[in-house]
């Protein structure tokens, strides 16, 4: 076993699915010579060449529509967004191309992309490099969508990712790049695409969260099961679309309360749907009303004191968490 950073264990999936695969390839702003702006593909294309690591031009729309007719013609390229608050510039390619493709022609033809890159708050990014976009893409159907929070998942996952047939978009918050260090198993990693994970078992409340606020929710259940002698069972969903939706059922039927924690705005997110599945599927067991806790309705700001008034943290989760204990 090793100990690889959560940005090393991206790049190992990518390189060794490179070598497992000959179909398999790199492509986006700089991911060749220079390695990428948070050097995740360093040393790609040395080993690979640029037939494989492509540098494009600065057109996430072009970038996008040209690794589609890639799958389709039978590769399976990994595109790198240089930051994911710019895929909105390849929102048509990804949602009305990569998606629809096998639907609209009857299953003949398969999109096997993915579209991977830096995304999340808390760094100073401001308004433009610090967005969490995964809802937009979790509600399109012939998507699958993953935001890993631990190295292990980043690796297992990605690798399952392109392997699979039908495109998905990965983001992998750039906070962790550097920040998070974990053992690796020897082998071939590969995590199932769709389940979540208990990562912290509990009876007295579920706490569904993903992504950014992972380590969050986990500091503060060890906070509240010291302070407050209450056990907070935690759940990383790690893939957005599908969402596991009978480990959170379960889960809550054990608990009889729910608290949904994402860095995502609280509008429209990841958590409004968790909520209510879980208000349709688990009301009779419910003990307590369906809480959320999301970033704040605004933009994300460059000062870091507001940027910290806007996210979740681990106050707000102990706060939210002990609302719900307590009704």
């Amino acid at each position: 076993m090793a100990t690889r950073s959560y940005l090393q264990a991206i790049g190992d999936a990518l390189r060794e699915e490179m070598e497992r695969d000959g179909s398999v390839i790199v492509m986006g702003e700089d991911v060749g010579v220079y390695g990428g702006a948070f050097k995740v593909t360093e040393g790609l294309i040395d080993r690979f060449g640029p037939l494989r690591v492509v540098d494009t031009p600065i057109s996430e729309a072009l970038i996008a529509g040209a690794a589609v007719g890639a799958a389709v013609a039978g590769l399976r390229p990994v595109v790198e967004m240089q930051f994911m608050d710019f895929i909105s510039c390849a929102f048509d390619q990804i949602v009305n191309m990569a998606a629809t493709t096998r639907y609209r022609h009857g299953g003949q033809f398969r999109v096997p992309m993915v579209v991977r890159g830096p995304s999340g708050a808390g760094i100073h990014g401001g308004l433009f490099h610090s967005q969490n976009s995964e809802a937009w893409f979790a509600r399109v159907p012939g998507l699958k969508v993953i935001a890993p929070a631990t190295a292990r998942d980043a690796k297992g996952l990605l690798k399952s990712a392109i392997r699979d047939d039908d495109p998905v978009v990965f983001f992998e918050h750039k906070r962790f790049y550097r920040s998070i260090r974990e053992e690796m198993p020897d082998g071939d990693l590969v995590i199932p695409i769709g389940k979540a994970q208990i990562v912290r078992p509990g009876r007295h409340l579920t706490v569904v969260t993903y992504g950014g606020t992972y380590y969050h929710a986990l500091e503060a259940a060890e906070t509240i099961a010291r302070e407050d002698k209450a056990e907070v069972e935690v759940i990383d969903l790690r893939t957005v679309r599908p969402i596991d939706h009978e480990t959170v059922f379960a889960s809550v039927r054990r608990t009889g309360r729910l608290l949904v924690v994402h860095e995502d705005r609280q509008t429209l997110g990841v958590g409004a749907e968790v909520a209510a599945q879980v208000a349709e599927h688990c009301f009779e067991e419910l003990d307590a009303p369906v809480v959320r806790l999301g970033m704040a309705e605004a933009h994300n700001a460059y000062a870091p004191p507001l940027e910290a008034w806007l996210l979740p943290d681990v106050a707000k989760v102990i706060e939210r968490a002990r609302w719900v204990l307590g009704y």
